[in-house]
């Protein structure tokens, strides 16, 4: 079987016969389905399911947050098969609507986005693909600036590679440097964020990665670094190839910083493993 976008319409394939079709189009911030259609001879066969599949599949209703309502006729079958993707009546039609669980990263972007104004200098500390990276400069703004360093020459180059994707290398850059050495690349009091995504780079040597010897001077370089009222994020992981030590020491920093200094956040994912990454945020008081 095989499956075929034309225009705003799916067509299903079994080798040159066209045995079923599902419309497609852009409704607000989702997608309108249907109406879907099997031929009679193919049904109960399991072809509906794996059309249906493919075009959510297509329609990022497995990525991320989504909304999709599906035209079906009226029928315990087609009841059954709405149900089995996670559909629900809505007056004539079906609804899905899929909000992903939250992440550590997603979390610390979510609160880095509504506590920093543009224009501001932001550091990533650990820059791997550029993921933060890009997401910091879009923060930033054409009037802020964002420096990005990484051990490892195949994420500078891969984040680099990523801003001049995005059109954002006016904005950001990223160079290759420990970031236990971050103070002698940012000097203090003049950074609105310093953010740290610990671990291993993805997709590269996970031999690699994070340990208390460079993070723990590294953290206490970017606290230097911020600006009174300036934020670092750390997402801490464990349960990988770098075991919980470095998770337990930056835990046991983080938790020790004075009060009258800072103000720290550790968002705990409760009903998870012990393992799940642990989102942290720092506040330099002075204003």
């Amino acid at each position: 079987m095989r499956v075929i976008r034309e225009g705003e319409e799916f067509l299903l394939y079994k080798e040159k016969l066209l045995v079923g079709r599902c419309g497609c189009t852009r409704q607000n911030e989702g997608w309108r389905l249907g109406p879907l259609w099997v031929d009679p001879a193919w049904r109960r066969r399991g072809y509906g399911s794996f059309l249906l599949r493919q075009v959510l599949k297509a329609t990022g209703g497995y990525a991320g947050e989504s909304l999709h309502l599906l035209e079906l006729p009226n029928g315990d079958a087609e009841k059954a098969l709405a149900e089995k993707f996670g559909f629900a009546p809505a007056g004539n039609l079906w609804r899905r609507r899929r909000v992903p669980d939250p992440t550590a990263v997603g979390l610390t972007h979510d609160f880095l986005r509504q506590n920093l104004l543009p224009g501001g200098f932001f550091v990533d500390a650990t820059c791997g693909n550029g993921g933060d990276t890009e997401f910091l400069c879009r923060l930033a703004g054409p009037e802020g600036r964002v420096l990005a360093l990484d051990l490892q020459r195949q994420a500078v180059d891969n984040t680099n590679a990523r801003l001049a994707a995005a059109g954002l290398s006016d904005i950001g850059r990223a160079v290759q440097a420990d970031h236990a050495e971050l103070a002698k690349l940012v000097e203090p009091n003049t950074a609105d964020c310093v953010m740290f995504n610990f671990g291993y780079l993805p997709g590269a040597d996970h031999s690699l990665f994070t340990t208390p010897k460079s993070s723990l001077p590294a953290v206490k370089a970017a606290l230097d670094a911020l600006r009174p009222g300036g934020i670092l994020a750390a997402c801490l992981y464990s349960g990988g190839p770098n075991g919980d030590g470095e998770k337990t020491a930056l835990l046991e920093f983080f938790r020790n910083l004075p009060i009258r200094e800072y103000t720290v956040l550790v968002c705990e994912f409760a009903n998870w493993a012990p393992t799940a990454p642990l989102p942290c945020l720092v506040r330099k008081k002075g204003w």
